[in-house]
C-alpha cells in the first residue's frame, strides 16, 4: 500500500509542478490555490509512504515520478523539446525508479 500512496504523491507532485506554470508567479488565484493544495497533498502522502519505506528510496521515487510526469507534460502542454537525448534521459530516470522498487527492502 505504501508504494501506491507514494505513486499518488508523485502524481500530486506533477500537478503542483505543472500548476506553478499556470499561477504566473502566484498572481492568479485559482491556479495558485490548486497548486498549493497539490503541494500539500503531495507532501502529506510522501510522509505517509515514508512510514514503511526507506527515506532515500521514497524521496528518490517521489521526485523521479514528478520529474518524469512534469517533463512529459511539458512536452505535451508547453511544446518543450522532445529530442532523443531528452527522451533517453527521461527513460534513465524511469529505469532508476524501477530499480529502486525492485531492490527496495520496503
Amino acid at each position: 500500500m505504501s508504494w501506491m500512496i507514494l505513486f499518488v504523491a508523485g502524481l500530486f507532485e506533477i500537478g503542483w509542478a505543472v500548476g506553478l506554470k499556470y499561477t504566473q508567479g502566484f498572481t492568479r488565484l485559482w491556479p495558485s490555490v490548486g497548486t498549493l493544495a497539490a503541494m500539500s497533498a503531495s507532501v502529506l502522502l510522501l510522509a505517509m509512504a515514508m512510514k514503511n519505506l526507506p527515506v532515500g528510496t521514497a524521496y528518490a521515487v517521489w521526485t523521479g515520478v514528478g520529474a518524469i510526469g512534469t517533463a512529459v507534460l511539458g512536452i505535451y502542454l508547453f511544446g518543450e523539446s522532445a529530442s532523443a537525448g531528452r527522451l533517453a534521459s527521461i527513460a534513465v530516470i524511469a529505469a532508476g525508479i524501477i530499480g529502486l522498487r525492485v531492490f527496495s527492502e520496503g
